[in-house]
């Protein structure tokens, strides 16, 4: 039983394309690793981008900094 944990920051993904990102991993796992779809678990987690960070800062902040 595959289970994938996709982190990404929340920032305006949109539903469709988070079920073409479980879509694809599903696909790839049964491609690729012969597993079987119905027994594959993704899970996509969205951070925050205050709660996530980089580069000695929030990822707010950093983006705030590259932006200007």
């Amino acid at each position: 039983m595959p289970f994938v944990n996709v982190r990404i920051t929340r920032d305006g993904v949109t539903r469709e394309q988070k079920a073409q990102v479980i879509r694809e991993i599903t696909d790839t796992l049964q491609r690729v690793l012969g597993k079987r779809p119905d027994l594959t678990h993704i899970v996509i987690e969205e951070v925050d981008t205050d709660n996530w960070g980089y580069a000695g800062m929030t990822t707010t902040e950093y983006r705030q900094r590259t932006s200007e």
